[in-house]
């Protein structure tokens, strides 16, 4: 174990080897090799046993990471503002006004943007919240029945699969990063996909020639250079297409960090981009700490878009979080504070600072949209638009 880490107790330990132990007996079912996109999925949400499906606290300051939800409602609140702006948009169509969140985590957004939406006159018929934990799904449970009226957490619904159809507001704030990913490399003979192998002390890397048609197109189209290794996500791809399938009116917002296309496979970033993350601790094993760690890769906007526009939606914009936020209208929530009041003024500044800082997550996450049957000028997207990058 690697000790500049704490130290996992003996019932995460024991946790760990069991997911261990599943792992081992799929690479044996496999024929001793799997690659690392399924070792990321059985490490992330494999039943009862993967990170997100486990009873570990993740979210906060006392777990793994924290998200923009979870430092300050200001990101809520102002997301707020473009959500009104669709649901209105949809109502003066006679359809349906749902919000669909994916992976709601500890539920503090789904909490703080249902608040909002009520002082904004501009409530959803049903909030659906996507949630393959159960263990997430109780948290939320707790967060919105602990901060709601009844009248709003009426309307919260929790979804096994997504709906047939769906007219409204489709949100994912850092979900696209958690979908499990190929890892290549190109070498002098080829591409190589990189997985990994059971060993008596527990996994090791192994190199293979890649076989996958997608992956070995995709990496003849980038032109990458021998030695280059990163990750490919064919999984964004299935996805997003899955979600415009459903998108009958409405729009799909997310949220998360990463480059587009050129940015992300740059020459400079020969290593690609995967990160674990264990108790606030950045770093590049993931075969550490197996169902106790996040393990994430950054997101190539590209393929998002791409695959938006192949399944039929229309690309509103991507901008950076910073600029988001701004554009609809968070220095407003700001100033409707008196400066005056130190003790609800000063805390906001600190976390507007966090999540609009180009050094913190104002220029390394990304918010990428794209409507269906909305012909309305999007307030999020009203100015910075770098869609020319993508």
């Amino acid at each position: 174990m690697n000790t500049s880490f704490p130290q996992p107790d003996t019932e995460a330990v024991a946790h760990s080897n069991a997911l261990l132990s599943s792992i081992q007996a799929l690479i044996e079912k496999e024929g001793g090799w799997v690659n690392f996109a399924q070792l990321m999925d059985a490490a992330l949400y494999a039943p009862g046993l993967g990170y997100y499906s486990g009873g570990a606290k993740k979210f906060g300051f006392e777990g793994d990471f924290v998200t923009a939800s979870e430092i300050s409602p200001l990101f809520s609140q102002t997301i707020a503002r473009q959500v009104k702006q669709v649901l209105s948009a949809l109502k003066a169509k006679s359809k349906q006004t749902d919000i669909l969140e994916l992976g709601a985590g500890t539920g503090c957004f789904a909490r703080d943007l249902l608040l909002e939406m009520a002082k904004l006159e501009q409530l959803p018929t049903r909030y659906m919240i996507l949630e393959v934990s159960a263990h997430l799904r109780e948290v939320q449970q707790s967060t919105l029945k602990a901060a709601l009226p009844k009248e709003l957490l009426s309307r919260v619904v929790w979804l096994d699969a997504l709906p047939e159809y769906f007219d409204g507001l489709i949100f994912a704030n850092e979900v696209l990063d958690a979908l499990p990913v190929h890892i290549v490399k190109k070498t002098a003979d080829g591409l190589a996909e990189i997985g990994v192998v059971s060993e008596v002390a527990g996994l090791a890397w192994q190199e293979k020639p890649a076989l996958s048609s997608a992956l070995k197109g995709f990496v003849a189209e980038i032109d990458l250079m021998d030695g280059y290794t990163t990750e490919v996500c064919l999984a964004a791809s299935g996805l997003v297409a899955s979600l415009a399938g459903i998108l009958q009116s409405g729009m799909l917002l997310m949220i998360d960090y990463g480059f587009s296309r050129d940015e992300y496979y740059h020459p400079q970033r020969n290593q690609g981009t995967l990160m674990c993350h264990y108790r606030h601790r950045a770093h590049g094993d993931p075969l550490l700490y197996l169902g106790l760690q996040d393990i994430t890769a950054h997101v190539d906007f590209t393929r998002v878009a791409e695959a938006g526009v192949a399944n039929g939606l229309e690309l509103i914009g991507f901008v950076t979080q910073a600029q988001f936020l701004i554009n609809a209208g968070i220095t407003e929530l700001l100033t409707s504070i008196p400066a005056e009041d130190s003790a609800n003024y000063l805390p906001l500044v600190a976390s507007a600072q966090k999540l609009l800082s180009p050094a913190e997550m104002g220029d390394l996450f990304k918010v990428i949209a794209f409507e269906r049957n909305l012909d309305i000028p999007f307030i999020g997207f009203s100015s910075g638009d770098k869609s020319h990058t993508l």
